[in-house]
């Protein structure tokens, strides 16, 4: 968890995490998402009294929480301003086999950079559009990949698996032997394909401000 946080402050280029007694806070400045909080335990290791006591210390609107619980624990412990995700998120880690970069899919063009420690990836169809990408952030032993993204006209062709192994090889190369991310049910599936497995469901909310907001299990 604490390689993801760190990862994920690179991708984004978000401020470094601040260690606190139940987790971490990090800065990320955006009027949608201006700060997140992370909590530390995971699982059945999650308290009831740390997550109620950092969610009530929360007053600004855009200030979001992660928590590596079921969203159906979580919610109810969270006050009626709070709107929480009805999808969970999962945290998921691999290691990097140091496979070679696969080829590019027929037809299609690939670019890679990188730029402030991340490297990105972006796959365009002939014409030019954009049909996938993907970025990761190696951080010493780990790397966190983010933002694995197929354009709708493009999916079921493997691009997302390209996209991924072509990451993969971009963190081997910089020295990392452990891939982690936060992947969406939607993504779930790619990257258990490709030997990711779960290490803990995610509950993300975010405070509105907005007393009647109540979180999708009543809480």
């Amino acid at each position: 968890m604490r390689a993801w946080v760190d990862g994920w402050v690179v991708s984004r280029g978000a401020a470094p995490p601040v260690v606190e007694p139940w987790g971490y806070t990090v800065d990320v400045g955006l009027a949608q998402h201006v700060t997140r909080h992370v909590l530390g335990a995971t699982e059945e290791r999650v308290e009831e009294a740390a997550v109620r006591k950092v969610a009530d210390a929360v007053t600004g609107a855009g200030v979001w929480l992660k928590v590596f619980a079921e969203p159906a624990r979580v919610a109810p412990w969270l006050g009626s301003g709070w709107w929480v995700d009805p999808e969970p998120g999962c945290l998921m880690s691999t290691p990097f086999a140091g496979d070679p970069a696969p080829p590019v899919p027929d037809g299609y063009r690939l670019r890679t950079w990188s730029r402030g420690g991340v490297v990105r990836v972006l796959v365009t169809a002939p014409e030019g559009s954009w049909a996938a990408r993907g970025q990761i952030a190696p951080t010493g032993a780990t790397a966190v990949a983010d933002q694995i993204e197929t354009a709708p006209a493009h999916r079921r062709r493997g691009l997302g698996r390209f996209v991924m192994r072509t990451l993969a090889q971009a963190a081997v190369a910089r020295g990392a032997g452990t891939g982690v991310l936060v992947g969406t049910p939607e993504g779930r599936s790619l990257y258990e394909s490709l030997g990711w497995r779960v290490e803990a469901r995610l509950t993300s909310a975010r405070f509105t401000g907005d007393a009647g907001t109540r979180s999708p299990a009543g809480g």
